[in-house]
């Protein structure tokens, strides 16, 4: 009988729904207080996930939701790597 693997599940600050972690596209901000795109989920620091829609990734500009999240506020060229990202495919893992 094959072992089910657990998959992580967490939260979009936009949408607030659950997802797979391997389908959010995470925003880090690391211990040297620089927020960024972290395409490979993987960067220390504290993150913020958000779905991989243009939708979601506004939503969390505009009212705060990662600022909040991350406890920083976001500089705009972030915001704009974050929604570049997610409109070019290069932030949303499984994808080249």
């Amino acid at each position: 009988m094959p072992k089910v693997r657990h998959v992580p599940q967490r939260l979009c600050v936009a949408c607030r729904q659950m997802r797979p972690k391997r389908e959010l596209v995470r925003v880090v901000r690391t211990p040297a207080r620089e927020v960024r795109v972290d395409p490979t989920g993987k960067a220390s620091g504290r993150g913020a996930y958000v779905c991989p829609s243009s939708e979601c990734a506004e939503v969390a500009v505009r009212e705060g939701r990662l600022e909040h999240a991350l406890e920083m506020s976001i500089p705009a060229a972030v915001a704009g790597d974050l929604l570049a990202a997610i409109r070019g495919g290069s932030a949303i893992p499984g994808r080249i």
